[in-house]
């Protein structure tokens, strides 16, 4: 059992959210029929890794959940995190300096 530390400690909002990506894992290895050790081994990683990934653990390295992803064929699911940024695009609009009407030359 990990030992728990501030470093893996998540908010509980985060938390739910990093179980239910697991969750998802799991079914998606359940509906290919991919027993663990197939998918462990193609992913290199071990039986007990692949558990924690699909109960949502923090402390698994991010390129872990990425080649299990790979495995099951949902990798191009990466490329969705962070697409979507209205916060940040709204900030940057703040900061953009606005134009300056100049006065006409007579």
């Amino acid at each position: 059992m990990s030992r728990s530390t501030y470093s893996n400690k998540l908010p509980r909002s985060l938390a739910k959210d990093l179980s239910q990506v697991g969750e998802q894992i799991k079914l998606a290895r359940l509906r290919r029929d991919l027993s663990m050790e197939q998918v462990a081994e193609r992913a290199m990683c071990s039986i007990p890794t692949l558990t924690k990934v699909e109960k949502g653990t923090s402390s698994v390295a991010i390129g872990t959940y990425i080649r299990v992803l790979y495995v099951l064929g949902l990798n191009s699911d990466i490329l969705l995190l962070a697409r979507e940024d209205p916060l940040g695009r709204s900030l940057q609009d703040a900061k953009l300096p606005l134009r300056r009407a100049r006065a006409s030359k007579k």
